[in-house]
């Protein structure tokens, strides 16, 4: 998993509540088992149209907004469905971080175990920022700063936040919860050899 630290680019306003999983990746992509099958196919009910055309008015459609790595998000993003494919398909899109009021629980626990963070700002904040990426549409740049905790804003706003001290450090390593757990290998390979000695008939094979 790639380490996520610092990341500074334009930020997309997309402040639409309660987008669930669906939107984000719908039902009927999800016929593959690989990030590489669901990548292209993420916002595609806002991105296209059904003869395959982009919808011009979707933000991320917009040339100022396209590619953009860092989203600002409405209420309750990522509700819905449990599907991780729905972290898979922003990050298919470039999308590194997402900022919003809150998250869907799921979804929130998802995104640290795929590299991509999510922010919890208040939502007067995030309509300030978007009003500040409005101002000057892809030319004016977020910086969301892992390692201090705080998204810097284009006229150099600093606005903390908080994550838990243990996916921070997680996501500062690039590493998920198998990824953490291996770090502890030597340990659980000693308790595997003291087990092994008390109760050998646990591990024979069958």
């Amino acid at each position: 998993m790639d380490k996520f630290t610092r990341l500074e680019g334009v930020a997309a306003p997309f402040l639409r509540q309660n987008v669930d999983t669906d939107m984000i990746i719908p039902m009927a992509r999800l016929v593959g088992t690989t990030r590489e099958d669901i990548e292209g196919f993420g916002f595609e009910l806002f991105r296209f149209n059904k003869d395959g055309s982009e919808k011009p008015d979707f933000v991320l459609n917009q040339p100022a907004w396209r590619g953009a790595p860092i989203l600002l998000a409405g209420e309750n993003f990522g509700c819905g469905s449990s599907r991780e494919a729905a972290v898979w398909a922003l990050w298919g899109m470039g999308i590194r971080a997402v900022i919003a009021p809150s998250f869907g629980d799921i979804f929130y626990n998802n995104c640290f175990q795929n590299g991509l963070l999510p922010v919890e700002l208040p939502i007067g904040e995030i309509e300030t920022l978007a009003e500040e990426m409005r101002a000057a549409p892809g030319n004016a740049r977020v910086t969301v700063d892992l390692e201090r905790q705080v998204v810097v804003s284009p006229r150099g706003r600093e606005l903390p936040f908080k994550v838990e001290a243990n996916r921070r450090d997680a996501l500062l390593q690039g590493l998920d919860d198998i990824g953490v757990t291996m770090t502890h290998q030597d340990k659980i390979e000693a308790w595997q050899a003291r087990d092994r000695a008390a109760r050998p008939w646990v591990w024979l094979r069958a």
